[in-house]
């Protein structure tokens, strides 16, 4: 079995799928890439199942030493690629041969990037997944220097695909769609309406649990007290005591005692997945 020898570990670099979906009434949230169309198009470029594990970086890559001939791509927020220091292709297939050192290089936009590699990375599953969950501790540790990272056997899928270029940009402004509820009546009918005029900003103690905002006009409770724990979902924007939404993403908690405003549709939190701490916020009404 072929292995990549990590050399620098980045900010925080993890391994990722698809997640763990369907077991909430354990306690376990979903997990997965946080920015899924970066994510499977990886993999489409290797051949590989859309689920392979990949490595998912944060701001500012990671480094790779290949201990046999494998090929990886390289999606998400676009950096320099280099191969023993030369440059090599961003979105798009590279051979590495045995011993070459692969540099992904800091985030040029966005903020998260994917290292696929052809056959996927093979960590052991748990509970169906591959991914870590900063949240609950499953799945593999988060990426070290000198973790050796398993690759398993290619598959029969071509390497290359049409869409290498087809990845979206990071937002300069994220807008997220909001559908209100199921507890949208906890505020005023003035704060909701100034909800969709207000400016956040992507505050710096966003994660992969949630990403929260700062500097808004905050949401203003019509009711005082608080709910008992209830379901959380994936892109549930919870309003702590501060009025500040928080976006549940991947690694979200699967219960709550804040409450909802409304949930952002799962196909719009890639982009979230790309936004810098810094950049405005702005939620848009979804039916």
């Amino acid at each position: 079995m072929s292995e990549l020898l990590v050399v620098r570990p980045g900010a925080l670099t993890t391994v990722q799928d698809l997640g763990r979906p369907g077991h909430a009434h354990l306690g376990v949230p979903r997990s997965g890439a946080l920015d899924t169309g970066a994510y499977v198009r990886a993999n489409r470029l290797l051949g590989n199942p859309p689920d392979a594990a990949a490595l998912e970086t944060t701001s500012d890559g990671v480094g790779l030493r290949a201990l046999a001939p494998v090929t990886v791509a390289v999606t998400g927020a676009p950096c320099a690629v280099r191969v023993d220091g030369r440059p090599a292709a961003w979105g798009a297939p590279v051979r590495l041969p045995a011993g070459a050192e692969l540099e992904v290089g800091r985030a040029e936009s966005g903020l998260r990037g994917y290292v696929a590699v052809r056959g996927g990375l093979a960590v052991p599953p748990v509970l169906g997944s591959r991914s870590t969950d900063l949240l609950s501790g499953l799945g593999p540790a988060v990426v070290a220097a000198g973790m050796l990272l398993p690759v398993g056997r290619p598959g029969p899928g071509p390497v290359g695909g049409a869409d290498v270029c087809a990845l979206p940009g990071a937002p300069a402004e994220l807008l997220l769609p909001l559908r209100l509820g199921p507890r949208a009546d906890w505020f005023t009918r003035a704060s909701l309406a100034d909800l969709w005029r207000a400016r956040f900003r992507v505050s710096a103690m966003s994660n992969r649990i949630g990403l929260r905002t700062e500097a808004g006009s905050a949401l203003v409770r019509a009711r005082p007290g608080e709910l008992p724990s209830e379901g959380m979902v994936l892109g549930a924007v919870q309003v702590p005591p501060d009025g500040l939404p928080v976006v549940f993403l991947a690694d979200h908690p699967v219960t709550g005692g804040y409450p909802v405003v409304g949930v952002v549709p799962a196909a719009a939190l890639d982009a979230a997945a790309q936004a810098r701490p810094g950049i405005p916020v702005r939620f848009t009404r979804s039916r």
